[in-house]
């Protein structure tokens, strides 16, 4: 294509795999040239001279990423939950699991190890995991998985114990998991119980749980729609409303705030951000954010990412996203993974596109997984 001169490949990376440390998801960046611009102004968001725009941010992966297994649920798994008070550590005491599903037919065999996250912010806290049993379909592990984390955080937060058969080359495969409300859990109940294994979560593999929805309103103006040379190129309007039943990640409540960027760009020029709305699960925006320099062909080949983020001082937390484009996986003739649309963002996409100078409403779920990224660079 003539707009992109060299193409790179740029991946998540996992800053770090420690079992008694977090690991966390980074984002890749990718920088592109381009000639539509974005204005800034007050409660709205509208800047020129844009010359760059910009893919994702801070997706979070997959609680079944290395998945390429297609092995039947079957077996158990035996374990405990504790909480030491003076440690403020939460103790799970993994010891064994019995008749698993056995993965290299052939050989009879299943190398297998068990994984847990603390959701819906997998990231915020890391995985922790045990040693892999070789050659065995009934493992015993008698090993303690341990998070500090305060109480009244852990609370608010699903247990998600997984077993999986561990492969040389990285090809893992999902065997069962549990899962364990632990608002609900009761505590005074230390004792070592067998848990029958499960399929995977669909609300977690379909990406849609504990994520709440985002109200919006976009319109498209062609360019001289409104005159002789008004606007002089084409205009995308944004107007985040507002959010729905987003995740609460700690007791004080959710301090969110919207960021936006018109992929495949994620440079600074191209970023957008509303305020943040503190400690309410159903935040008001009320922000509008209008992007020019578009030509109508454009919007074949451009994507609107909305994110939702968690503010804290140190880092931020990403609670949910949307992605507006055609959903084809291909941007300006090259591949990309983030041209992801869901038929309903591209239903939205398409009816501004049929409808110019038209608010066009809607209420979108929030994705709680964006795919990876592609990196251009000029």
């Amino acid at each position: 294509p003539v707009r992109a001169k060299e193409l790179s490949k740029s991946t998540p990376a996992l800053v770090s795999e420690v079992i008694k440390q977090s690991e966390s998801d980074t984002a890749s960046e990718l920088s592109f040239r381009y000639n539509w611009c974005r204005k800034t102004n007050c409660n709205d968001s509208h800047s020129s001279d844009m010359a760059s725009v910009s893919s994702v941010s801070g997706s979070v992966l997959s609680v079944y990423s290395g998945d390429f297994g297609s092995v039947d649920t079957q077996g158990s798994v035996q374990f405990a939950l504790d909480y030491n008070e003076k440690s403020k550590e939460f103790q799970i005491y993994v010891t064994q699991c019995k008749d698993l599903a056995t993965v290299d037919e052939r050989k009879e065999r299943s190398d297998p190890y068990v994984k847990t996250y603390l959701l819906p912010d997998k990231a915020r806290m890391g995985k922790r995991k045990t040693s892999v049993k070789k050659r065995t379909v009934n493992p015993v592990y008698n090993e303690i998985l341990r998070y500090k984390i305060e109480k009244s955080v852990l609370l608010i937060q699903t247990l998600n114990l997984s077993v999986w058969h561990n492969d040389t080359l990285g090809r893992n495969s999902f065997l069962g998991e549990r899962e364990v409300d632990l608002a609900s859990w009761d505590w005074s109940n230390r004792k070592l119980n067998w848990y029958p294994l499960k399929p995977r979560s669909l609300s977690i593999r379909n990406g849609v749980d504990h994520c709440g929805v985002m109200n919006l309103s976009i319109k498209y103006i062609p360019p001289g729609t409104l005159g002789p040379k008004n606007p002089p190129t084409g205009e995308v309007h944004i107007w985040v409303k507002d959010a729905r039943d987003l995740p609460q990640l700690r007791p004080s409540g959710v301090d969110s705030f919207v960021k936006c960027y018109v992929l495949p760009d994620t440079s600074k020029k191209s970023y957008q951000k509303t305020r943040i709305v503190k400690k309410d699960q159903n935040p008001l925006f009320n922000h509008t954010i209008v992007y020019d320099g578009f030509h109508t062909e454009d919007l074949k080949d451009a994507c609107v990412e909305l994110t939702v983020w968690d503010h804290e001082k140190l880092t931020n937390h990403f609670l949910g996203g949307i992605r507006l484009g055609m959903g084809t996986g291909i941007s300006y003739g090259i591949p990309v993974d983030w041209m992801d649309s869901t038929q309903e963002e591209v239903a939205l996409w398409q009816e501004i596109t049929s409808n110019p100078n038209e608010w066009i409403e809607a209420t979108l779920p929030l994705r709680s997984s964006l795919a990876g990224k592609r990196k251009f660079r000029k």
